[in-house]
């Protein structure tokens, strides 16, 4: 993995649709103001929350944003990702894919939205088997030569196909990804048990393996289960269901006493202790000041001992 710091990241997906632009304003500013530097968002959010049925309103936000702070592009870091995006309206099934087309079209529209010449950190949504990964993985590389992307990396893949696009863009002289965001917590579902959520993929050890022997970044998101560590008008999703979930859930209550934390500070740092950097979605200033703060949470290796155990 990176031998950076981990840092907390802020997910952005609501922004424009339910966060309203003035508090989105107000939860970047804090966010910048506390020590945040990476801000992630997509092309596609959030259009099933939309009335246009249309992505782009979180970027658009963030380019307002940016353009309101005079000298906050400098400060932040930007990553967004195309894949998902609808090209009919309300219509998850017209997704524009990851060719080559779709690829350069996706990103020159973001830029527009953002206001911006570049972003950090490109990434592939997720996964589309219907276009060579050859193509895609070319198209991505030519963002980075045009200097449209700084990094690349990939969301929702699996490790086997991650490692041979990074083996395809040695082969064609590009930039490979050197990313990897996946869905992450302390809690995990039953074994083999689908997801509720379609699209999302689980962070697996395959995707660890390959992470720290090539020096990849991990980033991970519903981090914070969507409150459900803190918040009791919303349970865990019925698949978490199971003793493994009630002895963590135990042990993590012990820590956030003993340590004077948050059920939610615990989880980050426990990410954060892994070299991963946690994305953390906020609707208020108050809840990505709690997010921040799990900097500070001084989890330590008996610490981490007894979450393994429960785990």
């Amino acid at each position: 993995m990176d031998t950076k710091d981990p840092q907390i990241i802020l997910g952005t997906m609501d922004f424009g649709t339910r966060v309203a632009p003035d508090r989105a304003f107000a939860i970047l500013d804090s966010f910048v103001a506390g020590g945040g530097v990476w801000l992630d968002t997509a092309n596609c959010y959030s259009f099933w929350n939309d009335p246009t049925g249309v992505g782009g309103a979180s970027e658009l936000v963030i380019g307002a944003w940016l353009k309101a702070r005079p000298g906050a592009r400098a400060t932040v870091r930007i990553a967004t990702k195309v894949r998902h995006n609808p090209r009919v309206p309300h219509s998850a099934e017209s997704a524009e894919g990851l060719s080559a087309r779709a690829v350069h079209a996706g990103a020159e529209e973001s830029l527009e939205r953002l206001g911006v010449d570049h972003v950090d950190l490109l990434w592939a949504h997720a996964e589309d088997r219907g276009v060579p990964l050859e193509e895609t993985v070319g198209a991505f590389g030519d963002l980075v030569a045009k200097g449209v992307a700084l990094r690349v990396g990939a969301a929702n893949h699996a490790a086997w196909r991650v490692e041979r696009a990074r083996a395809l863009a040695r082969e064609q002289g590009v930039e490979p990804w050197t990313c990897l965001q996946l869905r992450h917590s302390l809690v995990q579902p039953r074994p083999l048990t689908p997801l509720a959520e379609g699209g999302h993929r689980m962070l697996t050890t395959d995707d660890l393996d390959l992470a720290r022997s090539e020096g990849l970044a991990v980033w991970s998101y519903s981090s914070l289960m969507w409150g459900s560590y803190v918040r009791t008008d919303k349970p865990l999703p019925s698949t978490y269901d199971h003793p493994g979930t009630t002895r963590v859930l135990a042990v993590l209550d012990d820590l956030a006493d003993e340590l004077t934390a948050t059920r939610n500070q615990v989880v980050l740092a426990w990410l954060m202790r892994q070299g991963i950097d946690p994305i953390v979605g906020a609707s208020r200033v108050e809840q990505i000041e709690e997010g921040l703060a799990a900097r500070r949470v001084a989890l330590g290796t008996e610490h981490l001992a007894r979450l393994a155990e429960a785990r």
